[in-house]
This record gives C-alpha cells, sequence and structure tokens, in this order.
C-alpha cells in the first residue's frame, strides 16, 4: 500500500502567507485607480485627503510594527495573527459603511492595524521553518502575493467600479470575505505551540553578536541602521507608484478606463519574475547579497526616470514594467535574506518589526505628501523626482556603511 505524500510543513507555510499578502494587498490596491469616483462620492475630495485615504492606513500598519513584533516573540505567532486579522476585518467593513471621510479615515486606521501583526509573523514564520539556503527564493514566492493582490485590486476596480459595474463598496465586502476565510486557514493551519528553542535556520548565534549585547545594540548596529535607511527610500518609491501611478497615467499620460488598472498593474506582475530570478542568483551567491541589491535599487531607479521622462504610452508601459523587474519586489527579498545574519535567535519577529517599521514609515508620507505636491505645482512629475533623488541618497548610504564596516572587519 502506498504511503500519502504530505507536503512539508514550511512549504504550507510558504502557500499561506503568499495568500495572506494577496487579501491585504486586494484591500490597500482596490480604491486607488477610481480616485475621482471615490471624490464625486464623498463631494469633491482633494488630492491630498485622497491621498489621506492610504497614509491613514499605514499609519496604523506602522504603528504597530514595533509592538507586534515584541507580542510574536513573546505570545507566539497564532496568539498575534488571527486576532490582528479579525481587527483587518473590522476596519475593511467599516469602510464599506463609511458615508463620511472621517469614518473612511477611521477604517483606514484600523485596518492598518489588524494588518500590522502579518510582517512579523510572517517573516519570523520562514526564518524559522525554510531551509536556509531556500530562504531568499521562498521570500520572493511570498512576496509574489504583494504583487498577484496588487494586480487583482487594480484591475477588478478599474473594470468593475469604472464601467460602473459595482458600486466601490461591493468590492470591499468581497474583501472583508476573503479575510474571513484566512482567518479559518490560519486557525486550522498555523501551529499552536511557540517554539522556544532556538530554530536552525537562523544563521547567527547569540555568541556571535557580542557577549553582553544588548538587543537595542544589536537593532541599531551600523549596518541594521543602513539597511532601515535603504528601506525607507526603497519603499518611498514603491508606495508613491502603488497609490498615485493610476492617478498619473490618466491625467497626465492620457491612459483611459480599464487600461489605467491593467496598466498599473504590470509594475505588480513584472515584479515576480524578477524576484525569483534575481533571489535565486542571490542564494547561489550569498557573499554577493549587497552588490546585487545596490545594482537593484540603481536600475530601480534608472527605469523610474525613464518612465516618467517619456511621453509615449507605449514607453511609459516598458518602463513600468522595467521598474518592476527591478524594484522593491525584486530587492526586498534578498534585503530581508541578508538581513537575517544581523538577527538574533530570541528576538526574529522584533527585528523584522523594527525593520519593517522604518521601511514603511515612507508609507504614512508618501500618500499624502504626493498629493499636496500635485495640489501646488499642478504636476506629479516633482513627486517622483523627489522618490528617485531619495532611492540614490537611501543606496549611496547602504554602499558606504558596508563597505565601511567591511574593511573595519578586516583590520
Amino acid at each position: 500500500m502506498l504511503e500519502k505524500k504530505t507536503i512539508p510543513y514550511w512549504k504550507q507555510i510558504v502557500a499561506i502567507l503568499t495568500v495572506g499578502w494577496i487579501v491585504i494587498w486586494i484591500y490597500r490596491t482596490v480604491l486607488t485607480p477610481i480616485y475621482p469616483i471615490i471624490s464625486d462620492y464623498f463631494g469633491g475630495a482633494s488630492n491630498a485627503q485622497l491621498g489621506n485615504i492610504s497614509s491613514f492606513y499605514f499609519f496604523g500598519y506602522v504603528v504597530m510594527q514595533i509592538p507586534s513584533g515584541l507580542l510574536v516573540d513573546k505570545l507566539g505567532k497564532k496568539k498575534i495573527l488571527i486576532p490582528g486579522f479579525i481587527v483587518f476585518g473590522l476596519g475593511t467593513a467599516l469602510v464599506a459603511m463609511s458615508t463620511t471621510l472621517p469614518m473612511l479615515f477611521a477604517g483606514s486606521v484600523l485596518a492598518g492595524i489588524g494588518c500590522g501583526t502579518f510582517y512579523g509573523v510572517a517573516y519570523s514564520l520562514t526564518a524559522e521553518y525554510v531551509p536556509s539556503n531556500k530562504r531568499s527564493l521562498a521570500t520572493a514566492i511570498v512576496n509574489s502575493g504583494t504583487a498577484v493582490g496588487s494586480g487583482l485590486g487594480l484591475v477588478s476596480s478599474s473594470y468593475f467600479v469604472g464601467k460602473g459595474i459595482l458600486p466601490w463598496q461591493a468590492l470591499i465586502w468581497i474583501t472583508v470575505a476573503f479575510i474571513a476565510i484566512m482567518v479559518l486557514v490560519f486557525i486550522k493551519f498555523i501551529k499552536n505551540d511557540y517554539v522556544k528553542a532556538a530554530p536552525k535556520t537562523i544563521e547567527v548565534k547569540e555568541k556571535d553578536l557580542g557577549e553582553g549585547n544588548t538587543l537595542l545594540k544589536q537593532l541599531f548596529r551600523p549596518q541594521m541602521i543602513a539597511a532601515y535607511v535603504l528601506y525607507f527610500s526603497t519603499l518611498y518609491t514603491y508606495y508613491l507608484i502603488d497609490t498615485w501611478l493610476p492617478n498619473f497615467l490618466e491625467t497626465e499620460r492620457g491612459f483611459e478606463g480599464t487600461a489605467i488598472g491593467l496598466v498599473s498593474s504590470l509594475v505588480f506582475f513584472s515584479a515576480i519574475p524578477g524576484a525569483l530570478i534575481f533571489s535565486r542568483i542571490a542564494d547561489m551567491i550569498p557573499h554577493k547579497k549587497v552588490p546585487i541589491i545596490i545594482g537593484l535599487e540603481l536600475m530601480a531607479a534608472a527605469m523610474l526616470l525613464f518612465m516618467i521622462e517619456t511621453q509615449s504610452q507605449s514607453l511609459v508601459v516598458v518602463g513600468i514594467i522595467l521598474y518592476g523587474f527591478f524594484g522593491k519586489l525584486a530587492v526586498e527579498p534578498i534585503i530581508i535574506s541578508w538581513l537575517s545574519q544581523f538577527t538574533s535567535r530570541k528576538s526574529v519577529a522584533t527585528t523584522y518589526g523594527v525593520f519593517n517599521f522604518f521601511g514603511m514609515t515612507a508609507s504614512v508620507i508618501v500618500p499624502s505628501l504626493t498629493g499636496k505636491i500635485t495640489d501646488v505645482a499642478g504636476s506629479m512629475i516633482y513627486a517622483f523626482y523627489l522618490a528617485i533623488g531619495i532611492i540614490l541618497v537611501g543606496t549611496t548610504i547602504f554602499f558606504l556603511v558596508n563597505k565601511f564596516a567591511k574593511t573595519t572587519e578586516a583590520a
């Protein structure tokens, strides 16, 4: 009699986390292509007010990063993840029921707080269960949920709401149903036990961090600070694209209707092969992760500049695809994997929570700031120039800190 083969638990975890990101990113992107419709619904909201929809969500998300990381390390993943997703669902339902902008903003904050528990859980699970030689690739697969969810959110709202088939609230209620399904999946598949022993896949032991080294020192060593700066600059551009690209394509490059959502989604779908390819390369040559990270950041900045400088719609599409291929979703898994060498076995979720806190502050700033720049300057292109400058500064700091740290260690 043949034995029934079971899927390794780490592969189950990768699949579950991927779907979790899909649901989160459907919510994050479903409103951005229909900002004009949302503006009309609430009596003519300004660009700055529309940007606040995302800014309030990300404010809640960022506020939860460090507390949720500490709670995950202390109480366990399942005890934090499930309540977090329930709060996410309640906030999303409040958004769907909103009749005023303050009510919508309140729902956005609540949804962000709920989602804020997911990041630390996700990457502490991959750090714990995924074999070290597959960690970059596994992280890239998990992150591909970001691309799939973004694409689904953008395309569905552009088509169903943009064409008047469904009211915008209907897609939010569908998202609430997806959230409820994910809660049931977490209950069934995420293990209850909290592993107190050191995970074998964590590459650094406590003694490697230096005798008597505190968590605070670990979190703010030069390489970590450089990673925070780099991640902030990476996410600044990414959330500019995420929240304002559909509006840019419509108002400044002449795209119309469903094409806005389809073209915007290309930045996310083109990221999937980029993430898988570069993560695989990084796993094959782990000592070259820093040069790979720097190269991807510079290419992303170049492609973004190309995208905004051209007036041709065809070349804009090419620029969007290439930015996606080299951008945040391609470089993030490599940064996360590289970061694990500086991570204590007792504070995995806390470390990634702090890392994500500093990076995600960009997501709070960029939506409303871009709206204000557009209102004042009459064009969004200046906000893109600012984003390119931030990438270059962040990449330069990351390069110099790692070069100096390497030279110091060698000496």
